[in-house]
C-alpha cells in the first residue's frame, strides 16, 4: 500500500514540476497534451473559442460525409481547388488486401493551409489520423477489406490541390531482379488432384538466381525436409508473421542469423518435391492463424503521375447540359447513383481524367463526365 502511494506522489510531484517548467498556459496545455494524446480535430478546435458555431458546422460536414458512398480503384489522383466559401469533405470507398500499405498524399499550392486526413475501416471501430499540419499518411489494414479514405481542409481553405492515393506492397520482392510477371502459380490453387490447395506463390527464375530479405529479421530455421526441400524460414520481427522459402538450390544463411531486407539467403532451384518443375521459388507467409496469401505483400505498384492530370475549370459553380447520369466512381463501369436536368447547378470539387468530382444541390456527392457540365460564367 505504501509503495502505491509514493509511486502517486512521485507521479504528483513530477506532474507540478513539469507544469512549473513551463511558461503560461500554453507549457500547462503541453504538459496536459503528452498524458491526454488529443486528437488533431480536438487540437484545432481550440482556436475557435470565439467562433464556435464555424468549428461545429466544420465538424457536422464531417459526420455527415461518412456515409457518403464515393469509390475510387486505385491508384488514383485528383486535382482542383478547395472553395473557401464552403466547408468540403473528400471521401473515398477503397478496396484493400492485407499485405498492402496505402498511401495517400495532398500536395497544396500554399502549405500554411491545413488538411486532416485519416482512414476508416468498414465498421468505424478503428481509424488512421495523421497530424494537423500532416499532408500524407500511410496505413497497413489488418485484414482484406473495404476502407474510407477522408480528406477534410481546415475551414476557408482556398488553395489548389492534387489527392493521390495509392498503394504498395508491405514487402519487397523476394527473388532479384524479377517481378509481377515472373510470378506463375498463385494461391490457392489446387494440387494433388484437389487434395491440397496451394499455400503460397510460384516465382520462375533461371537456377542460381539469388533469393533475398523481403524485409529485416531473424532466421529460425534453415536445412533440407519435406515437400520443400532446401529451405529457409525468416521471422518479420519477434511477434511477425514468418517468411517461408522453398525447393532453394543452395542456402546462403546461418540458421540463426539477423538479416536485413535485400540480403541473400540463397539461391533459385527446383529440391523437394519440385525436382521435375522448372526452377522456381516457392514463396509463402504464415501468421498466427495460418497460411495468407503472400503475392499482395510483394506485387510491384508504381506510384502514380501527378502530371499526366488536369484541373483546368476557373468556376466551381458549373451547370449540367442536358440529362445526366451521376457515377459512383469515375467511370461508366461503376453504378449509376443519381441522375440530374439541364440546367442544374452542381459544385466541382475536382477531376480525375474526364471525370468530375461533384457536389449536387441536394448534398449528393458523385462523380460526371466533364462532357455534359459547362462552367457559370
Amino acid at each position: 500500500m505504501k509503495n502505491r502511494i509514493y509511486i502517486y506522489l512521485a507521479g504528483t510531484i513530477l506532474l507540478i514540476f513539469l507544469v512549473l517548467q513551463c511558461s503560461g498556459c500554453s507549457g500547462i496545455q503541453k504538459v496536459t497534451d503528452s498524458i491526454t494524446n488529443p486528437t488533431a480535430r480536438e487540437i484545432y478546435k481550440r482556436e475557435f473559442k470565439e467562433n464556435e458555431q464555424a468549428y461545429s458546422n466544420w465538424q457536422d460536414t464531417y459526420q455527415a460525409a461518412l456515409n457518403d458512398s464515393i469509390s475510387v480503384n486505385l491508384p488514383y489522383v485528383e486535382k482542383g481547388k478547395f472553395n473557401a466559401d464552403i466547408d468540403e469533405v473528400y471521401t473515398y470507398d477503397i478496396t484493400l488486401e492485407e499485405g498492402e500499405v496505402l498511401i495517400a498524399e495532398v500536395l497544396k499550392d500554399s502549405s500554411a493551409q491545413r488538411i486532416f486526413m485519416e482512414v476508416l475501416n468498414t465498421n468505424r471501430t478503428k481509424s488512421e489520423k495523421a497530424a494537423i499540419n500532416d499532408t500524407g499518411l500511410e496505413y497497413i489494414p489488418e485484414s482484406s477489406g473495404t476502407y474510407k479514405v477522408i480528406i477534410q481542409p481546415e475551414i476557408a481553405a482556398n488553395t489548389r490541390f492534387t489527392i493521390s492515393i495509392y498503394k504498395r506492397p508491405q514487402y519487397d520482392f523476394p527473388v532479384a531482379g524479377k517481378g509481377n510477371s515472373d510470378v506463375g502459380s498463385f494461391w490457392g490453387m489446387e494440387r494433388d488432384g484437389g487434395k491440397r490447395r496451394h499455400e503460397g506463390i510460384d516465382i520462375f527464375a533461371k537456377k542460381g538466381t539469388p533469393v533475398v530479405a523481403v524485409t529485416d529479421g531473424f532466421i529460425t530455421y534453415t536445412g533440407e525436409r519435406g515437400l520443400g526441400g532446401k529451405q529457409v524460414w525468416l521471422r518479420d520481427g519477434i511477434f511477425g508473421k514468418s517468411l517461408y522459402y522453398a525447393h532453394l538450390d543452395s542456402i546462403a544463411v546461418d540458421g540463426s542469423a539477423t538479416v536485413k531486407t535485400g540480403d541473400t539467403l540463397g539461391f533459385v532451384g527446383n529440391t523437394g518435391n519440385a525436382r521435375f518443375t522448372p526452377p522456381h521459388l516457392h514463396f509463402g507467409i504464415y501468421a498466427g492463424r495460418g497460411a495468407v496469401n503472400p503475392l499482395p505483400f510483394v506485387f510491384k505498384t508504381n506510384k502514380p503521375e501527378a502530371s499526366g492530370f488536369t484541373f483546368n475549370y476557373t468556376a466551381l459553380q458549373l451547370k449540367t447540359k442536358a440529362t445526366a447520369n451521376l457515377r459512383q466512381g469515375p467511370s461508366t463501369s461503376f453504378n449509376t447513383i443519381g441522375q440530374l436536368t439541364a440546367n442544374d447547378t452542381i459544385q466541382l470539387l475536382g477531376q480525375h481524367h474526364d471525370w468530375l468530382h461533384v457536389i449536387t444541390g441536394n448534398g449528393k456527392k458523385a462523380f460526371l463526365h466533364k462532357s455534359l457540365a459547362r462552367e457559370i460564367k
